[in-house]
Parts: C-alpha cells; structure tokens; sequence
C-alpha cells in the first residue's frame, strides 16, 4: 500500500510530535505531508529525516513564527494536497490535518488528539484569554470560529476511522462530529527515566506557562503554605506573571534541558498538575520516576493517574481549578504518602509505552484496512 501521513506543522517535538514519531516508526516508508516545516536541521531524527511535502502557507509572510494567524485559510492549505495516489491516509490532527480530501476507494484513518477546542467548547475561553470579547476584532474572529466549526463538522465525514487519544477526547469525538473511535494512549517515552525510590522534601511542576496550564494558581497555592518547597520549570507567555508571585519556598527556573528536569522528577517528593489535559504526557513521566501526582481530576489526568480508592494508587486528585483544592489535596497527600509506592507509579506509567502503541497502532490499522478492502 502507499501510504501518506499529514501533520499539521512541524516546528518543534511537542506532544503531537512524539505520536507522529511513532506512526512513522510503524510505517517509515509513507509519504509525509505538513502544512509548514520549519524544523531545524538538528532535529529532524523523528520524522526519520524525510523531505516533508508542505503547503502554500510555508512561503507566506511571518510563517514560521505566526502561523497560527493563518489559522482562517488553514482549511483551503490542507485541502490542496493531492493525495490520490494513495491507498491509506493517516491525519494526525487537533485543528485541519483530517480535512485532507480523499476518494471512496481511499482509506483515511484520523489519529485525533482533539476536535479544534477554540472553535467548540472552549471557544469562549479562547476569546478572553485573547482580549476578543468586544468590538470588531470579536465579531470577526467569532465569524471565522463558526466558519471553522461548519468546516470541522463537514470534514469529518470524510474520515473512515477516528483513533482518539483518550476516552475523554472519544466523548468530545461523539458529541461534535457524532462518530464513534478507537482509543489508542499516545506513546509515552518511560525507558527514558529511572525509578527513584528515594524521595527529597521538594514539590515539582513542570510545564509551557500558558493560561490554561493553570501555573499561577500552583504558585499561589504555594504562597500560601510557606512551609513547602515548590520548584517550577518551564517557559511561556505567562512566564513573567508567574515569576513575579514567587516566594522564598517556590524557586522559578525558567527553561531546563530535558536532564535537569528528569533529575527533578526523580527527586521530587509530588508532581502537580493543575491542567485540563487532553491525555497530559508529563504526569506519566514523574509516575514512570516513581513519582507520585497530584493532578486536577478531569480530563485525561484521571486515566493516566490511578487515585487512593484503588489498591494501587500513584496519585490524588482535586476537582475545582482553585488554591484552596490544591491546598487540601497537598495535605492529604502528605497524610496518606506512605500508601503511595513508587514502584506502582513506574508500573502504572509502563503501561504507555512507545512499543504498547506501536502495537496497538499497527494491529488496529491492518484490522480496518482488511474490512475496506473487503468492501471496494
């Protein structure tokens, strides 16, 4: 079969990245599409070095560090890849990769990390955090996110089989485009930490310091109880925020390589995560330390996490995004963290592998593409 995989842009190794990664690794001869390539040279490795077939966007102005302001003709760039000398498509999408246009003798599989938030659900969100609630502006990119929802909706009938990554995202699948998935758990790299048992009387977050990661109110939480140690790695739009609130038991480190930070995870005494994540990849890489999380219990954090009602528990969970929460769940956890095992939590994160996914991937394809070909 010759195969095309689309992604939607290639400018760093982020979350999507790492599953991209993988589907290459089950299928290193396929073609790959992007809707811009900016990667540096010396970091090309995951997508084995190919030479990526880009759209129109790639040579715009500002391009390679504003792209998203392209978001508007995002759906026109993706449906200008000629993808008809394939026999199987796989969009790894969470904005416009599945709106490829395909023929009903093409089997086009979407491995989705999210239906687009800001153009359903969180769209309101979206507009306050980008001051877009009044005048022009708003009414303007209110127009273009209801554009982009009809266009959404549409496209998804021309995907034959939905992969989502987590049963939460197989809900938001359901609700908005009315279609069933499969859940396949993204890849999550666990060889490349070690458990450490022993453990240092330290907190530890790490993340990109955007509003919806919700940093501030871990740090404010931390301000509060002057007794304990925060460390906070990461960088972002709201680094500055953020490092203004800092006391003398939170430490803001700002940027880390990924040594130093695997070093912390190993040493921390909890990983917090006040984020509603999709599936959320850093919980699992202070779990596969044998590091303990206390994680905000919606989203993907409670399929990753397993809490203090099971046996095995690598984790506690608090259910409002507030000081206050993280506040009670803190102090619960250091009454109860003898009943938390270190081994558990690297067992627990085991269960994400890279070669668990390629598995699964590879198994879960081969089925659909012999139930196409028995009906073309």
């Amino acid at each position: 079969m010759k195969i095309a995989i689309i992604h939607e842009w290639l400018v760093n190794y982020a979350g999507s990245e790492r599953v991209l990664e993988q589907i290459i690794n089950v299928y290193p001869d396929a073609d790959l599409f992007s809707l811009i390539d900016f990667l540096p040279n010396d970091q090309r490795g995951f997508i084995k070095n190919k030479n990526v077939k880009t759209s129109f966007i790639q040579n715009l102005p500002k391009a390679k560090n504003k792209y998203r302001n392209y978001l508007p003709i995002m759906p026109i760039a993706v449906e200008q890849f000629d993808l008809s000398g394939y026999d199987l498509i796989i969009s790894s999408s969470h904005a416009v990769a599945k709106g490829v246009l395909t023929g009903p003798d093409q089997l086009h599989i979407c491995m989705c990390y999210s239906p687009i938030r800001y153009a359903w659900d969180l769209q309101h969100q979206y507009l306050n955090e980008s001051n877009l609630t009044k005048g022009f502006k708003s009414i303007l990119a209110r127009i273009i996110l209801h554009y982009i929802r009809l266009w959404d909706y549409r496209t998804a009938n021309g995907v034959d089989n939905f992969i989502s990554i987590s049963k939460f995202i197989s809900r938001r699948i359901k609700k908005y485009y009315g279609r069933d998935s499969k859940v396949i758990y993204p890849p999550v790299d666990v060889s490349a930490f070690v458990l450490c048992e022993k453990k240092e009387n330290f907190y530890l977050t790490v993340s990109r310091m955007v509003a919806y990661k919700k940093i501030d109110l871990i740090v404010e939480a931390f301000k509060k109880m002057p007794d304990k140690k925060l460390i906070v790695i990461g960088e972002g739009t709201e680094f500055d925020k953020i490092n203004s609130k800092k006391t003398n038991n939170i430490t803001i480190m700002g940027f880390q390589s990924f040594e130093v930070i695997k070093d912390f995870m190993q040493r921390a005494k909890a990983f917090v995560f006040a984020a509603e994540e999709d599936f959320g990849i850093a919980p699992l890489e202070a779990q596969a330390c044998g590091t303990p999380v206390i994680a905000y219990g919606k989203g993907g954090a409670l399929e990753t996490i397993i809490g203090l009602e099971n046996d095995k528990p690598t984790g506690i969970f608090f259910y409002q995004q507030n000081t206050d929460s993280i506040i009670e769940a803190i102090n619960k956890f250091e009454s109860l963290d003898k009943n938390i095992l270190p081994i558990d939590c690297r067992n627990n994160a085991m269960r994400f592998s890279p070669e668990r996914f390629q598995k699964e991937l590879r198994e879960y394809i081969f089925e659909q593409v012999n139930k196409f070909e028995q009906v073309v």
